[in-house]
């Protein structure tokens, strides 16, 4: 299994910015064959993907509406995910959650769109992060 803590959701006002952690463990988190992810929901809509990146050599892809703001990073002696957050704007407000699993081909364009979240079969429990408008 793999089993995965998110921590530093806050309310940060427009423009400013904010780092999310995901703390991964388990017997089953085999470093080099994963790629870790951070999707967000807002009320009432479908769970997005914000970004995805592959441990193997920490290539990543971003969902185009955070591309330039956001970044996503690993610490791998720490296993440990990150997503920095800047020029936050009100319609960042979601509930953001990492995600894990295997990824033979690596990270591509079958990371961006709906299907993404069927990628991933480990989750965490979220964190909140609000920006109010």
């Amino acid at each position: 299994a793999v089993y995965l803590m998110e921590s530093g959701g806050a309310s940060v006002p427009a423009g400013g910015s904010l780092r999310l952690s995901c703390a991964v463990s388990g017997s089953g988190y085999i470093r080099n064959k994963y790629c870790l992810a951070w999707f967000r929901q807002a009320p009432g809509k479908e769970r997005d993907m914000v970004a995805v990146i592959a441990v193997k050599d920490a290539s990543a892809i971003y969902a185009d509406s955070v591309k330039g703001r956001f970044t996503i990073s690993l610490d791998n002696p720490k296993n440990t995910l990150y997503l920095q957050m800047s020029s936050v704007k009100p319609e960042d407000t979601a509930r953001y959650t990492c995600a894990a699993d295997s990824c033979p081909g690596g990270v591509g364009s079958w990371y961006v769109g709906e299907g993404a979240r069927f990628l991933f079969g480990y989750w965490g429990q979220g964190t909140q992060v609000t920006v109010p408008s």
